[in-house]
C-alpha cells in the first residue's frame, strides 16, 4: 500500500506546485486599455519623427560628402 501511495505523491506534488503557474495565463487582456486609436496616434507620432529624420540625414551625408571633396581651383577663380 506505501508503494502505491509513494507512486501517487509524486505526480499529485508536480501538479500542486505547478496549478498557480496555469492562473498567471489566464490574463490576457492590456491593463492599460490603450485601444486602437492610441496606436494610430503612436504610429502617426513615428511617422513625422521618420519623416524629419530622412532631411537630416541627406543634409550631413552632403556635408560630409563636401567636406571630402577636393576643391580645385584655377588663379582665374580665385580673382573673382
Amino acid at each position: 500500500m506505501e508503494d502505491v501511495m509513494n507512486k501517487l505523491t509524486l505526480p499529485a506534488l508536480v501538479v500542486a506546485l505547478l496549478s498557480p503557474i496555469t492562473s498567471a495565463f489566464a490574463a490576457s487582456g492590456r491593463s492599460d486599455n490603450s485601444g486602437f486609436v492610441v496606436w494610430v496616434f503612436l504610429g502617426f507620432c513615428a511617422l513625422i519623427v521618420v519623416a524629419q529624420l530622412v532631411p537630416a540625414v541627406m543634409v550631413m551625408l552632403g556635408l560630409v560628402k563636401g567636406a571630402t571633396a577636393k576643391h580645385h581651383q584655377t588663379a582665374d577663380e580665385k580673382v573673382h
